[in-house]
């Protein structure tokens, strides 16, 4: 069945459940606009989920604004909401082994990714109990990330000294490889950036451009075969709203969650990703750089690797296993 089928179909459900009263109503938080795939289609999709698995004794409400992105996973553990999604890049320093998804050269789409994902963070990279406090119940991937400009460029050769906005993680590791410099500003200031010439472009996925309207002030978007990197995120929950629904309930939601969602949620992001490309396509220009012109990124993606695996491995944890894990969950699920 396809995604928007599925979708569809789970905002139906989500609409239906819901009027009926529930013993318990999570709240949600949620840091991009309504219109954003993660609101549109993921987070009812949870919702139902919960509510199926629960027999309608648990759900859930979306709300906005309530914290800033950087500031989600402290949300969570300081009660302010029960269920949010994270973007791991935000927090330096506290999730190291999540950049692992996130290098270039992988193979596949992002449902084969975020379930990847997840099952290197439950078989692995979970080791490193770089959640503590919260409780992961789906690991995401977003669509490979794209170079967002304000100006043309004819190879990456011509990046150098550009001011590009960055949200961390493996992102902030090729544009430091690029020589381009890092515009630290979380997603939703992005278009007052860029408008204001603090900045003169973004590592983006497609669908955000789109619902943030950067296509208005970034119209040259440059992709690379694989992506320049993937953007990792976690669902997260409440220990104590878990807590507080029993143990039954507790385990019935997170059963319903793990990989199947992470790969649900990752097709989301896939679906999201296409459109951004069409509204980019159709005010702008979407162009592949290959051969010379994509030399210089191509000349980084293995010390880019090497990197990152010497720092999960400094996390403690065998970043060697949670990668081939990666590579064989990917090769599976894009053979299916």
């Amino acid at each position: 069945m396809k995604l928007s089928t599925l979708a569809a179909a789970a905002v139906t459900t989500w609409v239906t459940a819901t009027s009926a009263l529930a013993e318990k109503e999570m709240v949600i938080s949620s840091w991009l606009p309504p219109t954003h795939i993660m609101n549109e289609i993921v987070w009812p999709e949870f919702i139902s989920r919960i509510e199926t698995a629960t027999d309608g004794r648990v759900t859930g409400k979306i709300e906005y604004q309530l914290a800033s992105p950087p500031s989600q996973a402290d949300l969570i553990e300081d009660g302010g909401a029960d269920a949010a999604w994270i973007f791991h890049g935000y927090n330096p320093g506290r999730f190291v082994t999540t950049k692992l998804i996130e290098i270039p050269g992988l193979e596949g789409d992002s449902a084969a990714a975020s379930a990847a994902h997840w099952r290197a963070h439950q078989e692995i990279l979970g080791e490193a109990n770089e959640h503590d406090g919260v409780v992961p119940v789906a690991m995401m991937v977003h669509a490979p990330g794209m170079l967002h400009l304000s100006q043309e460029v004819s190879s990456l050769d011509e990046v150098a000294g550009l001011k590009i906005r960055s949200g961390g993680g493996v992102m902030g590791d090729v544009l430091a490889g690029l020589d381009m410099a890092g515009v630290q500003v979380a997603a939703p200031k992005v278009y007052e950036t860029v408008a204001n010439g603090v900045a003169d472009g973004t590592f983006f996925p497609g669908d955000t451009i789109a619902i943030l309207r950067l296509t208005e002030v970034l119209p040259y978007t440059y992709r690379v075969p694989g992506g320049f990197y993937r953007g990792s995120f976690s669902i997260i929950m409440s220990e104590e709203f878990l807590d507080s629904v029993g143990e039954e309930d507790a385990a019935a939601i997170q059963a319903a969650l793990g990989e199947d969602f992470s790969a649900f949620a990752g097709s989301a992001w896939d679906e999201g990703n296409m459109r951004g490309i069409e509204a980019q396509q159709s005010t702008g220009q979407v162009i592949d750089l290959t051969g010379d012109a994509s030399a210089k990124f191509d000349a980084l993606v293995p010390s880019i690797q090497d990197a990152v695996l010497e720092e999960v491995r400094a996390k403690g944890v065998d970043a060697d296993a949670a990668l081939e894990i990666i590579r064989s969950t990917m090769a599976e699920y894009s053979s299916q």
